[in-house]
């Protein structure tokens, strides 16, 4: 029999006990705070909101149960929060910090000063990312001052917060649409940090670049370049992480920056089985490489599959294979098993012809057709 405890979901971190622990920790710093006015507010009809949802019901009980005047509520919300770690590591509980940076986000721009000096305690707790794009969006010009400002904190987290902040496309945030149309306030706060000694810093900015090269490539591309001149290791993992979209994608300058030319001169071939797959199959791949020179060929691998779709349009997805070195005149064989026809919550799969092909330095190579038959093994027709 399984004793282990069944585990919650995602969404149900925001319970009952939840708003029970932020009540607790906002009257502990406002005696004066109603707290189970708080929680009653807070935890109505949760079974009906998806996580979202909830962050921003209990959000709205904190704008009603915490005082009129903004900067009066940003003070209580800064003193209730947390003690930081004698390492400056998050707190393990900092996501219940999540609704507070909310409120901010809705409540804040009406005190800007007050709302910074929260995020900035925030951040240190949890994360002050989603609450800082409505200030990036209506109040541009003072809040990147600010953030310039904040790159030289001593603090990782608040620098980290300076680059992913303004991400343009931050998953889970809203989109900074002026930023995806002109990103080039934000490259003031990136090349104050790109080489910053925290890897969790490095991360944020490779991450932040990563969302520009979504809509400016040749842009990000040029600055690539530059900051590739006298760069350490710590900048060179950034411009590879941050490049790493394109190079998915085969973009020749990206791969060119990475030190993979386009067009190897190599043999290739490649096999796919087996042919007839039902789903829950793998596929295994086999690849034949032969460099043709006297000299080694950089190489990097991956594989392009095409997805039938519910209207039998092919939509592609990139698997990463491998980098290797090929030495003069020399041949290898490659294998790789993919779980192609797994089934996940993530892709549905539809009966018919899949194409497989191999990408090396961003050129195509080969193409293998597997057959996903029906359910129950019958042939598509």
């Amino acid at each position: 029999m399984n004793t282990e405890p069944e585990k919650k979901l995602f969404k149900d971190w925001f319970d009952a006990e939840a708003a029970r622990m932020l009540g607790d920790q906002i009257h502990g710093a406002w005696p004066e705070f109603p707290v189970k006015h708080f929680e009653s507010l807070a935890a109505k009809n949760l079974a009906d909101l998806e996580f979202h949802g909830r962050v921003h019901q209990f959000a709205d009980a904190l704008a009603r149960c915490l005082p009129e005047d903004v900067s009066a509520a940003l003070k209580i919300l800064r003193n209730s929060l947390p003690p930081l770690k004698a390492d400056n590591e998050p707190m393990n509980d900092g996501w219940l910090q999540w609704p507070v940076g909310h409120f901010i986000a809705e409540h804040g721009l009406a005190d800007f000063e007050g709302s910074f000096e929260t995020m900035i305690e925030l951040t240190q707790r949890f994360s002050s990312e989603f609450a800082v794009r409505p200030f990036v969006e209506q109040e541009p010009q003072r809040t990147f001052a600010v953030l310039r400002e904040l790159t030289s904190h001593e603090s990782e987290h608040v620098r980290r917060w300076c680059s992913e902040g303004v991400r343009p496309r931050l998953p889970w945030g809203k989109r900074l649409n002026a930023l995806v149309h002109d990103p080039s306030p934000i490259w003031p706060i990136l090349d104050a940090i790109k080489d910053d000694p925290s890897l969790y810093v490095r991360k944020s900015v490779a991450n932040c670049i990563n969302d520009i090269t979504k809509d400016h490539p040749e842009a990000v591309l040029d600055r690539m370049e530059a900051w590739q001149k006298n760069a350490g290791a710590g900048r060179a993992w950034i411009i590879r992480h941050a490049l790493r979209s394109l190079i998915k994608a085969g973009h020749p300058r990206a791969l060119a920056l990475m030190g993979y030319s386009p067009h190897p001169p190599i043999n290739v071939s490649l096999r796919a089985k087996p042919a007839r797959c039902k789903t829950g199959d793998s596929v295994t791949l086999e690849a034949d490489l032969e460099n043709t020179t006297g000299k080694p060929q950089s190489l990097m691998l991956d594989l392009l599959v095409s997805f039938p779709g519910k209207t039998g349009v092919l939509r592609e997805k990139v698997f990463k294979w491998t980098t290797l070195e090929l030495d003069p005149h020399a041949a290898r064989t490659l294998r790789k098993t993919l779980p192609l026809f797994r089934v996940t919550t993530t892709r549905s799969l539809y009966p018919g012809e899949h194409f497989i092909e191999l990408q090396i330095n961003g050129g195509r190579y080969g193409r293998e057709c597997v057959v996903l038959l029906f359910h129950g093994g019958e042939e598509p027709r």
